[in-house]
């Protein structure tokens, strides 16, 4: 295997690209904390209507994701590289269906299953789901070829967890502070004054964010170099038909480890998104600055235990903390002692979440790494091409495929009169250890190559 000194991300062009996480997850985090609460609380359109627009949304962006990774695997280096001109081609799209999420026509007061309502928030939402998968697909496939030390990768992984924390501080901050000058925050309809406040500055939150993301997708566009394309003349790809997109994605299937790390993300996943339509806003906001010295204490757990057994530890602490909640089940415990307990779950659970990408960026990029490296045929940089899009799309549609189940799953049980029955809620947020126990025992199977970086570290 021919491979040329190893590329890295330096500065500005490091700064420039880890801030694509910052633009890109801003918005849909703003989106997938409040959007559900915005359509059915103030639109007034019927929650199980959500919900299936969130998972049809979910799923579509999956198998989108799949589609474009093969797509620009393939595609012939130009002028502009082989990816960088995907992250423009999205973005206008990504852009106007940003905005327009926020501005569906309202539901009658005395008739929440509003079609119309239904059916623009549906095909918006889905229209902008296929848009961003194309985006973030090259984003995430860029970085085994932009940055191709461990140590870089490392790096870019800490950057884009502190981005992380900072993007859900902020998208939940800026709806606290507009519910906070509610006259009457229980009466939040579009008809009421409170829904009247609500429809003009939630909007302008979400205009703000997908100008953000479009600045910062293209300081990413304009931060990565892929030159190197124009001085490797086998790496031109073969044309392929899109329904060997999913035939391509066997190559990453048939990589034992990689299925492991890509089901753990699964159910991750899961609990990304119960977190996010449960927890309170504001509790979420307190406890996820409160935890966002976990991410710290973490950072520096990496930086002297193995990448593997740090993960573990990490999703095991998770585990504990949402096992907490039981004690919420038993009922009559003391103001003092219920916030105590509730303090102590939720900053282990969001403290661990926040410190995920600290250990899954770098060891994803390590096995797509590991695979290009196996190959014999031609130069790494060309295997590299050849399999990224590949890779990354089969994680973006496990990743996704989580939180649309668990839409579907949250959806299902806290329908009807149960939307406020404590008891259900309470066991909701205990099943956040459950799949967090499942990511744990895939986490554990994962076994590096011999030559990977991470296996001959020195600790």
């Amino acid at each position: 295997m021919t491979m040329i000194q190893p590329r890295e991300l330096h500065g500005k062009r490091l700064l420039g690209y880890s801030l694509g996480d910052l633009g890109l997850i801003l918005p849909n985090t703003f989106a997938g904390v409040f959007l559900f609460q915005f359509y059915v609380y103030t639109v007034n359109l019927n929650a199980l209507l959500v919900s299936v627009g969130f998972s049809a949304q979910l799923i579509i962006g999956a198998v989108s994701a799949i589609i474009f990774g093969v797509i620009v695997d393939n595609k012939k280096p130009g002028k502009y590289g082989k990816r960088r001109p995907f992250l423009l081609f999205g973005l206008p799209i990504w852009f106007i269906t940003t905005i327009l999420i926020w501005y569906p026509p309202n539901c009658p007061p005395d008739n929440s299953l509003y079609l119309p309502t239904a059916s623009f928030f549906w095909i918006v939402y889905i229209i902008r789901s296929i848009s961003h998968a194309l985006i973030y697909n090259v984003y995430t496939s860029m970085l085994p070829e932009q940055s191709q030390t461990f140590k870089n990768r490392e790096r870019i992984a800490a950057l884009s967890s502190f981005f992380q924390i900072l993007a859900s501080i902020v998208a939940l901050m800026l709806p606290i502070i507009v519910q906070s000058v509610l006259p009457d925050p229980t009466s939040v309809k579009w008809w009421n004054p409170s829904g009247e406040i609500i429809l003009f500055f939630i909007p302008l939150i979400g205009i703000s964010f997908a100008i953000f993301g479009v600045i910062t997708t293209t300081l990413v566009f304009k931060s990565v170099d892929e030159s190197f394309y124009n001085n490797n003349s086998t790496m031109q790809p073969k044309k392929m038909k899109v329904i060997d997109a999913f035939k391509r994605m066997s190559i990453p299937i048939k990589d034992k480890n990689y299925l492991k790390l890509i089901i753990a993300g699964f159910f991750i996943g899961v609990n990304l998104r119960i977190v996010g339509l449960l927890v309170f806003p504001f509790q979420t906001y307190v406890m996820g600055f409160q935890s966002a010295q976990f991410y710290i204490i973490w950072k520096k757990i990496l930086k002297k235990y193995d990448i593997l057994k740090s993960y573990s530890v990490c999703i095991l602490v998770a585990v504990i903390g949402s096992f907490i909640d039981i004690f919420f089940i038993f009922g009559n415990l003391s103001f003092e002692l219920s916030l105590t307990l509730y303090i102590i779950s939720w900053t282990a659970v969001l403290g661990s979440m926040y410190a995920f990408p600290l250990f899954s960026i770098p060891i994803t990029a390590s096995l797509v790494h590991d695979a290009a490296n196996q190959k014999s045929e031609s130069s790494f940089d060309v295997e590299m091409s050849k399999i990224s899009g590949s890779y990354y799309g089969l994680s973006a549609f496990s990743n996704t495929l989580g939180p649309a189940f668990a839409s579907l799953f949250i959806g299902a049980i806290l329908s009807g009169n149960n939307e406020t029955n404590p008891l259900l809620i309470t066991i909701i947020f205990l099943s956040l250890g459950v799949f967090y126990l499942l990511a744990f025992l895939f986490i554990n199977r994962i076994k590096l190559s011999k030559t990977s970086y991470y296996s001959n570290r020195n600790l």
